[in-house]
């Protein structure tokens, strides 16, 4: 039996005496109290020499900022032992880095020079491609490189600005540090911005706004009561107008009446008519200021001033200097206090309403079919039957540019936008071609940006709207012979009239209200159809 206290070792087989295993001491609770006092004791010590322990630290390592300063005064004796190679070597390197840094990114070359592209070609810009790219007449043909910058100006419009892959190196670098500058300023503004999307989240509703630009294709109209539904015409109407600044719609026919009409497009209400004794009324027109109303007939050389704040209606007669058999046709001057009446054999004649008398005379070759002002009234645009327009100076009283409307035989309508635009001149052949004024008062020979085929009849009557986006034509030799035409795409809408439904017959004149909400029209079964565009928000 093997002794218990002897361990055998496995290689040599040798023997020895185990270690005894040491004995934890036993707990003695007097002497760890004695021990527990004295740790609090010195605890208790320490706090008390806390301002001296500090000093002791501040003698041995110094106070904070002296400590940095000879940290700093090491670190440029640690410089100063260097090799005087190894020092220039750093030095030139950090100067040559921050060199690097100021210079502006050297201007890439081209890999290859064709001696061609030095060559000034010109580019003809009369291409069907190239057309929209030119900005008038004058500019028939454009060097390659004008046409370079033509076509990136129109790509950045269309994308909004130059996109990022198309910057240089320095215009992204000068976009990063903009970006990073509003991002700081950003930061500030975060807690407004949660506030505000807090609050969107509260609430409901339509948050999408239409655009302000009159879309094409279709135009969103509604049809509403006649506009003179209160006294409808016994004959054909002649005049359809909307007072320049109250809700007001005026008609007038060869019924022997005129008529006030207040429009809100439900019941109309009459506010008031006239009757003109033996005068079948063939145009009538507000004044500039909307107080007093012009009225002409067929065959009469005499016409009537309703002055529509006193209710009278005043004759007038004879006008001094006037060597005409008949007042029929005439137009307001943009101007105020006088009209522009067209006599027969070519002649117009510049009437003053104050005095009732004939100032001056112009003439054209050939009958006069149109008149149409520029937007200041200081030019006048006359279309001839021969097919030839005419623009006169109205200071001058003298003949500044003639041209030829493009395709016409015999000329029958025209008209200004009032945003001085455009100009429509129609023909007998139905065909409406819409010029660039500025064109037509520097050009022999402008060309048409349109020409709207969509009538076979006649072009009788030619109107803008207010905001020269619509062009409205006409020809009252046929039903439903009335086109919409949206003018920044020169396309016709598709919606307009209805088709398979009469409404509109025979259309003699077109008119909008002063902020294009409504478009009415006078037909020749004495109504006055009245609109509703609904993309316009105001009357």
């Amino acid at each position: 039996m093997e002794d218990a206290n002897v361990i055998k070792l496995p290689e040599t087989g040798e023997r020895r005496p185990a270690k005894k295993r040491a004995r934890p001491p036993k707990f003695d609770p007097v002497e760890e109290e004695q021990k527990r006092q004295k740790n609090v004791k010195s605890l208790a010590v320490l706090g008390a020499e806390d301002s001296s322990v500090k000093l002791l630290e501040e003698l041995v390592f110094g106070a904070e900022d002296e400590l940095v300063e000879r940290l700093v005064e090491e670190d440029d004796e640690q410089t100063e032992t260097l090799p005087e190679d190894v020092r220039d070597e750093e030095s030139g390197q950090s100067e040559d880095e921050n060199e690097a840094c100021l210079q502006p990114e050297p201007s890439r070359k081209p890999a290859w020079v064709d001696e061609d592209d030095e060559l000034e070609e010109e580019v003809d810009m009369k291409h069907r491609f190239r057309r929209d790219l030119i900005r008038g007449e004058a500019e028939s043909t454009m060097s390659k490189q004008k046409l370079q910058q033509r076509m990136r100006e129109q790509f950045q419009k269309s994308m909004g600005g130059a996109p990022s892959w198309a910057e240089s190196g320095a215009k992204k670098k000068k976009k990063k540090k903009k970006k990073k500058k509003d991002d700081e300023d950003e930061d500030d503004d975060e807690d407004d911005d949660e506030e505000e999307e807090d609050d969107l989240l509260r609430r409901t509703g339509n948050f999408v706004a239409s655009s302000e630009r009159l879309p094409s294709g279709v135009l969103r109209m509604k049809k509403c009561l006649h506009a003179n539904s209160a006294r409808p015409s016994d004959d054909r109407l002649t005049t359809v107008q909307f007072h320049p600044s109250a809700q007001v719609v005026m008609t007038a026919g060869l019924d022997q009446s005129l008529s006030l009409f207040q429009v809100d497009g439900k019941t109309n209400p009459k506010i008031q008519s006239i009757h003109l004794e033996r005068f079948p009324v063939h145009r009538a027109q507000f004044s500039l200021d909307g107080q007093t109303v012009i009225a002409t007939s067929l065959r009469n050389k005499m016409f009537y001033l309703y002055d529509m704040m006193q209710g009278r209606v005043t004759p007038v007669h004879t006008v001094r200097g006037l060597n005409e058999s008949r007042v029929k046709e005439f137009s307001v001057c943009p101007e105020g206090g006088a009209l522009l009446l067209t006599g027969t054999s070519g002649y117009l004649h510049l009437l003053t309403l104050k005095t009732k008398e004939v100032v001056r005379s112009m003439k054209i070759n050939g009958d006069v079919s149109g008149v149409a002002f520029s937007r200041d009234g200081g030019k006048v645009f006359v279309n001839s039957e021969e097919g030839e327009v005419y623009v006169w100076d109205m200071r001058s009283s003298r003949c500044v540019n003639r041209f030829t409307d493009d395709g016409c035989v015999k000329g029958t309508s025209i008209a200004a936008s009032p945003n001085g635009q455009y100009l429509a001149c129609g023909s007998e052949s139905g065909v409406v071609n819409v010029y660039s004024q500025e064109a037509c008062l520097n050009s022999a020979n402008p060309k048409p940006l349109k020409a709207v085929m969509n009538l076979l009849t006649s072009a009788t009557s030619l109107t803008f709207n207010p905001t020269s986006e619509i062009l409205a034509v006409a020809s009252r030799a046929e039903d439903e012979a009335v086109r919409l035409v949206h003018l920044p795409s020169l396309s016709v809408f598709s919606n307009f009239p209805v088709s398979k439904r009469k409404i509109v017959y025979r259309a003699f004149c077109l008119d909008f209200s002063p902020h294009s909400g409504f478009f009415s029209l006078a037909n020749n079964k004495g109504h006055a159809p009245l609109f509703r565009l609904l993309h316009y928000k105001d009357f």
